[in-house]
């Protein structure tokens, strides 16, 4: 497994959980607001954690810790996800995966096997953005249409996210992005705010009024839709 990073403790990456977050390397998008960029686009120059030092680490922890996030990059890419999930899983941990949703199959798969506990998507922005969200000219939202209806069908505990970009994101995106997922149990609109490790400079976020009528936009579309990261 590409272990490329660590957070020890998280008690909001998992709801319900007091977790650690690990760290997988390399992505198929360019989101220019990505603020993991080393993972994205320069993996290789990035330290390598060892699945022992990881799983010594989780077996310390067993009985502090109850779940275990993965995240990127883009995890479902790693060839042997399924089997790093079934070795965290061994042990007693659930599993929360974050994934962009590009690889329906993957997810698919994973969910029906009973390896993950809860999914948090990225909506990356509306169906016309999304080729300028993620770095890439003409999108193919297919994969991401698809991840979508299985994740609504209730197969598996879920949130969808956006973080929303001034420059990338308008009122018309959000309320697309509304009519897209309309009737969604668990929404979120996250702030954005430059980690100094973008893949793009440049960018700012909206104010905190600014996204609150943002959120008023969702809320006859999504009436549970919240604000995170303020």
């Amino acid at each position: 497994m590409n272990i490329m990073g660590l957070q020890k403790l998280t008690l909001l990456d998992f709801p319900g959980k007091m977790a650690c977050t690990v760290f997988t390397g390399g992505c198929n998008f360019r989101c220019p607001f990505c603020h993991n960029a080393a993972l994205v686009i320069g993996p290789e120059y990035v330290p390598l954690m060892t699945e022992d030092e990881f799983f010594a680490f989780l077996n310390k922890r067993f009985g502090v810790l109850d779940g275990v996030c993965i995240t990127g990059g883009e995890p479902t890419l790693q060839p042997d996800l399924e089997d790093f999930i079934r070795k965290i899983k061994a042990i007693g941990y659930s599993v929360k995966l974050d994934t962009n949703g590009f690889l329906p199959d993957k997810l698919i798969d994973l969910v029906n096997k009973k390896l993950v506990d809860y999914v948090a998507m990225d909506i990356k922005s509306s169906p016309s953005g999304y080729g300028r969200a993620t770095g890439i000219r003409n999108f193919n939202i297919a994969p991401i249409q698809r991840s979508i209806n299985f994740l609504m069908s209730g197969a598996v505990d879920f949130e969808f996210r956006t973080t929303v970009v001034r420059e990338l994101h308008s009122e018309n995106d959000i309320q697309d992005i509304g009519d897209w997922i309309k009737g969604d149990h668990k929404y979120y609109l996250q702030g954005f705010e430059d980690s100094g490790n973008l893949i793009n400079d440049g960018l700012h976020g909206y104010s905190e009024n600014e996204m609150k009528s943002l959120l008023n936009l969702l809320k006859n579309r999504i009436p549970n839709a919240e604000i995170r990261g303020l």
